[in-house]
Order: C-alpha cells, then sequence, then structure tokens
C-alpha cells in the first residue's frame, strides 16, 4: 500500500540496504580532535575541549552560560535541583514526551502533572496551562499552590518535540505570572528557534542532548544552558561531586553528582558544532522534499510550527488513524527502513499512571496516528 513512499526514501537516501532513523555523521574535524584529546592524556571530565564546547554552545544559542553534562538527562535533574525542586513538590510538563523528561522529575521526589499538547507543535499548550492554573492554584507566600492536591507546582517542563518549537514565549508568561521556575527540554532542539531567540534560552534553565541519535552527537551528553551566573557556577559545582577546588586534597561539601562530561565526548561535540550550519541545512532540505512528496501522497507531513525555525531532527508524518499507522509501519520496517511510533504517552506508562493528567485529548490522537521516518544527513 506504501510502495511509492519506500521508493521515495529509498531513492532519497541512495541505497537499498538498511536506512536507518538518525545516523550520527561524522566529517569534520572528529578524529582530529580525538587524537589530540587522546595525546593529551586528558580523556575524563578535565581538558581543553570540555571548556571550549561549552563556549562554542553558549554562542551558538545566545545563552551567556553553558555547563556541559553526561547526558540530557543529567542536564535537566541538575536545573531541576537549581529550580529548588524537591520531595513531593509538583512539575507541569506534557505527556507526549521520552521517559528522560519524567524520570529527571522524579529523581528529585517530585510528581509530574500532565497537561496536554497542541496539535501543530505537539509541545506544551500554553492555552491548557493556562486554564488549569486559572482554575486550580493560588499564589500563597510567593509559590504556586495545587488546591487538587495542596502541594507546591516548583517548575514548569515543555518539551520541543522533534525539535519543532512550542509556544514557548506564551508558556514563559504564565510560569512568570504564576511563580513557576521555567525549565526547557530543548534535548531535542539544537538548531531549532522561536522568534528569532533559540531553545532553551526562554526560561531559567535549558536542557540539550547530544545523545547518538541527534544532530550534533557527542556519544553521550548533554548540556546546560543558562543567563544566570549564580546557577551556572552552582551547576558546575553539583555536577563535578560538590568537590571544592584544591590542588590535591578532596573536600565536598554536599551530595553532589558524577555528571561531567568527559573531555574526549566534548572532542567530539567541537568537531560536530563546526558543522551545526551544514547540517541543518541538509536536514531542512531532506524535510523540504518529504513535504513535497506526502503533500502528493495524501499524508500529512509535519512541518515547523509559525513563528519557529525547525532543526527537522526527526521527520514525521501523520496518519489517519492507528491501523493505517501501524501498516505503515510495518510496511518500511519490513522493506528495511527504519521507521518508530511516537513515544507511548508517560501517563500510561506504571510508574505514572497514577499522576494527574488534564485529559490529554490531543497527546492521545497524536498518539496513535505519528510515525518517525528516516531523518538523518544525507
Amino acid at each position: 500500500m506504501y510502495e511509492s513512499s519506500i521508493d521515495f526514501i529509498k531513492e532519497l537516501y541512495g541505497k537499498n540496504g538498511f536506512i536507518a532513523l538518525h545516523e550520527p555523521k561524522f566529517i569534520g574535524n572528529e578524529k582530529k580532535y580525538l587524537n589530540e584529546c587522546i595525546d593529551s592524556t586528558f580523556v575524563s571530565s578535565v581538558g581543553k575541549f570540555v571548556d571550549k564546547f561549552e563556549q562554542m554552545i553558549a554562542d551558538y544559542t545566545g545563552a551567556k552560560y553553558a555547563v556541559a553534562t553526561v547526558n540530557g538527562t543529567a542536564a535537566l535533574h541538575i536545573s531541576l535541583l537549581l529550580s529548588n525542586v524537591s520531595q513531593d513538590d509538583e512539575v507541569i510538563t506534557q505527556a507526549l514526551s521520552f521517559v528522560a523528561t519524567t524520570n529527571a522529575i522524579s529523581y528529585c521526589g517530585a510528581k509530574p502533572l500532565f497537561i496536554d499538547v497542541d496539535k501543530d507543535t505537539m509541545g506544551l499548550c500554553p492555552e491548557g496551562l493556562q486554564k488549569f492554573l486559572q482554575k486550580n492554584t493560588i499564589q500563597k507566600d510567593g509559590k504556586c499552590i495545587n488546591n487538587l492536591s495542596g502541594k507546591t507546582i516548583k517548575a514548569c517542563v515543555p518539551m520541543h518535540t522533534f525539535g519543532h518549537p512550542c509556544e514557548i514565549d506564551k508558556i514563559a508568561g504564565l510560569c512568570k505570572e504564576h511563580n513557576i521556575a521555567l525549565i526547557e527540554d530543548a534535548a531535542e532542539s539544537l538548531g531549532s528557534f522561536y522568534k528569532n531567540k533559540h531553545t532553551g534560552t526562554f526560561g531559567k534553565l535549558g536542557a540539550i542532548s547530544f545523545n547518538g541519535n541527534k544532530i550534533l552527537t557527542t556519544g553521550g551528553g548533554g548540556i546546560i544552558i543558562t543567563d544566570d551566573e549564580v546557577l551556572a557556577r552552582r551547576a558546575k559545582h553539583l555536577t563535578t561531586t560538590a568537590k571544592i577546588a584544591h590542588p590535591y586534597e578532596y573536600i565536598h561539601d554536599e551530595i553532589g553528582y558524577n555528571y561531567r562530561m568527559p573531555n574526549i565526548n566534548a572532542a567530539l561535540g567541537v568537531a560536530g558544532l563546526e558543522k551545526i550550519n551544514d547540517f541543518l541545512n541538509i536536514k531542512r532540505k531532506i524535510a523540504k522534499d518529504y513535504e513535497e512528496f506526502f503533500s502528493k501522497e495524501d499524508i500529512k507531513f509535519i512541518t515547523e510550527p509559525q513563528n519557529a525555525r525547525s532543526n527537522y531532527w526527526l521527520n514525521s508524518v501523520i496518519l489517519q488513524d492507528l491501523k493505517q499507522r501501524d501498516l505503515f509501519l510495518k510496511e518500511l520496517n519490513d522493506n528495511n527502513m527504519m521507521a518508530r511510533p511516537i513515544w507511548k504517552l508517560l501517563s500510561s506508562l506504571p510508574m505514572y499512571v497514577k499522576c494527574w493528567n488534564d485529559g490529554l485529548e490531543n497527546s492521545k490522537w497524536l498518539e496513535k496516528r505519528v510515525v518517525n521516518i528516516p531523518s538523518g544527513v544525507i
């Protein structure tokens, strides 16, 4: 039934063998920098590439500070801790996301509250957020209190799904109005901009991932971005086991985390960031080709939202219903090209099934229809 889609993807990627969903590309100075790193013997969490990568990410995103971490989940975890999220607090987020979003909340002992997403952005719906806050919360002693549970809502973590920015400016305004810390899960959106501002820079803190399947990869890695110098310094302290600087003594002044990115991983990141604009241009061309093709197939290709410039990390289509989705998935995978459904809603997972949600109408609709298709750089 979907032979034309299969033929098009084979032609687009120019091969008949296995076509991955998003394999990494190393076309720059990766080997050179890795050899430099090895020759220096500084392959762990100290070295010039960590410092350089942090500065390059800060410059690229427009953030004042960047603190590299071992992965994106660690970046989210520390961002939540820096926002004073703790045991029995609540954090607003979306159920349509990768599990790391809510896992990081759980690491703090907090509980997620699930607000629905918009269909066009697949990100947290500002209207849904406003409705919940107006109906169910009060301000008390500078805190946002959930009348339904009596608990404090400390933070809000929207996610820029597949690199498509949500209406983050509206969400930021609501969070400020209600004394809620805004932490952007920008794991998938390096190179994505909303109203000419990079994702991850609208809130108090942002977290980006450099996993092996991202546009820019460090093998495994993440980064915290912020404009707050105090938070940046504290992030670096917490991620380096809370060790007080000393030439040879090991003194730690609080519970810290071994979350720093190794220098050898940062070397990959520096090389990749030198090529980021090339990668983004190629991915926008791929997305344009997909959009033109699927417009003739009566299948909706998901394009960047209004006021946004997306990185098109994972290209996605919307099928008519669950039956068509599953058939599309089967035919592509049977023909040696990786396609996957969008995540199962976090609210349906056993560890989060009892968490409050607002009905999630759009999330449930998208869950039954969205498929990611091959999206790697050609």
